[in-house]
């Protein structure tokens, strides 16, 4: 196991960590830009004490109460070099709390190596996604690279910053103070633990870590001890952001974004081979050994939604499906420059069903969404409902609304901000005492570009089409999220 382990951490490591001669965005032109989203990359440029969110609309439902962790990036320009790419910046944990009809927020900067190196050369020399970076950057690990910028997990009373190449990075539940980087059990540390993690209705955690055509499943108990990891060989080494499962399977999607050559930056050693189609394996949770091939036709994507069987056994799942990589590759990089054209199409809600016999479709909604989640209770389980931001479109990259989609009528209920908001992921928060899939709230930020400020927004996930129930407003604006969590 010692020499497996060290191959596989070696390989992530090297695909990880890598440096050139850097591509920099001067400070100061990104200050100026004048795109109405560019808030959405503004820099914070120290931690946020925790403060009291005025409500603006509507009134707070009785029984909620808790508190959305989100993460993302949060600094991404200094005077001796910034990021390149909105995926590089500096990870910021948020919390927002919900309690007695009041609102707080606080945001704390992931205190890792790579934010203190760079923060005392004040320059960004750390290789990223789609930042370069230089000769001046300090790896030793997968973990120095780390930005903890991506997701959250909840540990008790600590949450963990989630990032693709490396461990999670422990931090304070209560004070978002940084803790420690996890290690699951000794002869693991380093090895890479992605960004979406998935639940099983006991509480069992499944993951998975990236090396080339190699995966390394984790299965963490309902405490988040480490119950097992295994290595499994994937048939093609594709960029991957998410997987999915069901009660019984991991659901893993292989996208024609294929690795081509090493170097730097990381998404430079992929390149987009449409003609290869997709792929779709699906492994048995109980064998990983057992697995099946899917083919379907050529899609890219960052999220999936959660899996299920329906009555004949066949998998479903839905995906925010795109048809190439040009936001991921060029798009982000504009978004951090705060200027130009946001290339790519938005990504469209589809629906995937891989059937016993081996076939497999892909139906499209036609709704243009991004970050699909659903009910947490019924994760792995049949379901009817996706939640998703909404209302991205050609020459505005950045959505302004929610909706929910109904995958047994067709429908879509939907609510916009119009252009002077950029929606954010929302959560699910089931309602105390109910089971049914729309007794629970929404709960997502927004950023109001016309107040310039951050506000968080609480929807009725059976009636979204009536805008928010309520809503609050901070005296600050902090910089677009990736992911959350609620925990109540």
């Amino acid at each position: 196991m010692l020499a497996a382990r060290r191959n596989f951490l070696m390989g992530a490591a090297a695909l990880s960590a890598a440096v050139v001669t850097p591509e920099t965005v001067r400070a100061m032109a990104a200050m100026q830009a004048s795109a109405d989203w560019s808030l959405a990359t503004v820099d914070v440029e120290g931690d946020i004490a925790r403060g009291t969110m005025r409500r603006v609309h509507g009134r707070a439902p009785v029984d909620l109460e808790g508190a959305l962790f989100r993460n993302g990036p949060g600094k991404f320009r200094r005077p001796g070099g910034s990021v390149t790419h909105w995926f590089d910046g500096d990870g910021l944990m948020r919390a927002f709390r919900v309690r007695d009809g009041q609102a707080t927020l606080e945001a704390r900067f992931a205190d890792t190596p790579k934010r203190r190196w760079e923060s005392e050369i004040d320059a960004v020399v750390t290789p990223g996604f789609g930042t370069p970076g230089d000769g001046r950057a300090r790896i030793g690990s997968p973990d120095d690279a780390s930005a903890a910028n991506t997701a959250v997990m909840v540990a008790g009373d600590e949450v963990w910053a989630l990032w693709e190449g490396g461990s999670p990075l422990a931090m304070d539940r209560t004070d978002l103070a940084t803790k420690r980087f996890v290690t699951l059990r000794d002869d693991l540390k380093g090895m890479p633990f992605q960004a979406h993690p998935r639940y099983d209705p006991d509480g069992t955690i499944w993951n998975i870590g990236l090396n080339g055509d190699r995966m390394i499943v984790w299965r963490l108990n309902a405490d988040r001890g480490l119950h097992t990891a295994e290595v499994v060989r994937l048939p093609r080494a594709s960029y991957m952001h998410d997987f999915t499962a069901t009660a019984r399977h991991l659901v893993i999607v292989l996208q024609p974004w294929v690795f081509d050559h090493h170097g730097m930056p990381y998404a430079s050693q992929f390149a987009w081979r449409p003609e290869m189609g997709t792929q779709v394996m699906v492994v048995d949770k109980a064998d990983l050994t057992r697995t099946r091939l899917f083919e379907l036709p050529a899609f890219s994507y960052f999220h999936l939604g959660d899996a299920w069987e329906d009555g004949s056994g066949a998998i479903r799942f839905d995906v925010a499906a795109g048809k190439d990589v040009a936001f991921a590759v060029e798009g982000a990089r504009v978004l951090v420059e705060g200027r130009g054209t946001v290339t790519g199409a938005p990504s469209e809600l589809s629906l995937v069903t891989l059937h016993t016999d081996g076939r497999a479709e892909m139906a499209s909604s036609g709704i243009a969404a991004e970050f699909p989640k659903s009910d947490p209770r019924r994760a792995g389980l049949a379901r009817r409902r996706t939640v998703h931001v909404a209302g991205e479109r050609g020459g505005r990259p950045l959505p302004n609304g929610l909706a929910v989609h109904d995958w047994e009528t067709g429908r879509s209920d939907a609510f916009s901000f119009g252009d002077d908001v950029i929606m954010e992921e929302a959560n699910w928060v089931p309602k105390p005492g109910r089971s049914g899939e729309t007794d629970a709230w929404l709960v997502a930020p927004a950023i109001n570009l016309r107040e310039g400020v951050t506000e968080l927004h609480v929807f009725e996930a059976g009636r979204v089409a009536d805008g928010p129930v309520a809503s609050w407003r901070a005296d600050i604006a902090l910089p677009a999220g990736f992911h959350g969590i609620w925990a109540g």
